[in-house]
């Protein structure tokens, strides 16, 4: 059974951070190299100086423990996750779910507009009980400690978690990873589904059929999907083949993490090159250090090393039957044409949002706590 948790780390290891900053050996940079190469020097420096100097941990622990935190194991694994229940009557079942290089901080501005509208501005009848993990191997659930932790059986691992709090029935919500995984719940956890609502979704590769009759806006859309393709993917081969290689530099250098994991929110989110347009420096810290002061960078990763060898990735090999939302933000780093995805979900809800990127909860909160809505405002009447 769950067991309450707060999240309080040791100041040894603070103290240890801090001298790792200090001492950084910095690479050298091809002058006037900008970010061509990976997260610019100049930049990584300042932020990490930040880091050393200036950001509040400590102040971050208390915002995070705003939320009523909790560990249980399921499946052989620990798993952590915000149990936020609303007061108002009616209010749905939220799985509220992240991925990588997120976690549960991008949550942190949509949790209490979802479980209090009326604190916010909103309305009783669109409140929900919020669950918010951190997946498995991700953050305070710690590493996970055998193979084959893939997409499907995190899943199936999200599904016995609503079943251990009470909820038969629920919504769920996901991008990145979390699109994936609730798309995984969609598939194959269905009849326990009032529905799914993504930011990033993901359909099987086209016919030569699906390719007849795009607009141009849909093609210009796909030629920024290749383009990312050719440019942006070595991460994910890295980390799908060689994971382990990877997490001795991540885990030991505070800056290695920092610019590793600052370079996608940068290159996936709404920001015109300046990431601090769409994340201030203190929400980028505490995202690193969900990663940092639990060890887990490395068994973070291995969730791609899983699901590329186990096949379940990227989307469910059968169609999505639970009634599917999906918020496409400009600036997502794929997205597919509607008729596409109408050919392997069962889509009830496209909204085409005017700003915010990959990490939607946390560049555009209030757009996406409105779309949220509206797509389970459908369902309400079934709760």
């Amino acid at each position: 059974m769950p067991e309450p948790y707060s999240i309080k780390t040791a100041q040894s290891v603070l103290d240890d951070l801090r001298e790792r900053l200090v001492r950084t050996r910095w690479p050298d940079q091809i002058d006037g190299a900008g970010w061509d190469y990976g997260t610019e020097s100049g930049y990584l420096q300042d932020l990490c100086a930040y880091w050393a100097n200036g950001y509040d941990w400590r102040s971050a622990e208390q915002r995070l423990n705003e939320w009523p935190h909790f560990l249980t194991t399921i499946d052989g694994t620990g798993l952590h996750f915000i149990h936020a229940r609303s007061t108002h009557a009616g209010a749905i079942p939220l799985l509220l779910t992240h991925g990588w290089p997120g976690s549960i901080v991008e949550f942190l501005r949509v949790i209490g507009p979802l479980v209090d509208p009326p604190a916010h501005g909103g309305d009783a009848a669109d409140a929900f009980d919020v669950v918010c993990p951190s997946l498995p191997g991700y953050a305070w659930s710690g590493p996970t400690r055998q193979r084959g932790w893939d997409v499907r059986r995190v899943a199936d691992a999200l599904a016995a978690l609503m079943t251990e709090l009470g909820y038969e029935r629920f919504g769920a919500q996901g991008g990145d990873w979390g699109g994936l995984l609730t798309s995984q719940l969609g598939a194959y956890h269905a009849h326990r589904l009032l529905g799914i609502h993504l930011n990033l979704v993901i359909t099987p590769p086209p016919t030569e059929a699906d390719m007849a009759g795009l607009s141009e806006a849909e093609l210009a859309a796909l030629g920024r999907m290749a383009a990312f393709q050719r440019t942006e993917f070595g991460y994910q081969a890295i980390q799908g083949t060689k994971p382990q290689s990877l997490a001795y530099g991540l885990n030991d250098s505070p800056a290695g993490l920092a610019g590793w994991i600052v370079e996608k929110f940068r290159t996936w989110s709404d920001c015109g090159g300046d990431v601090e347009r769409a994340f201030s420096r203190d929400d980028l810290l505490t995202n690193i250090m969900a990663y940092w002061v639990t060890g887990t960078i490395g068994s973070s990763t291995r969730l791609y090393y899983e699901s590329m060898k186990g096949g379940a990735f990227p989307v469910p090999d059968i169609r999505v039957s639970a009634p599917t939302g999906v918020a496409v933000f400009p600036k997502e780093i794929f997205s597919p044409p509607r008729r596409w995805v109408e050919n392997h979900y069962h889509l009830c809800h496209w909204s085409e949002l005017p700003r915010g990127g990959h990490f939607a909860a946390m560049e555009q909160p209030a757009l996406f706590v409105e779309d949220v809505r509206a797509f389970f405002r459908l369902f309400r009447s079934e709760v």
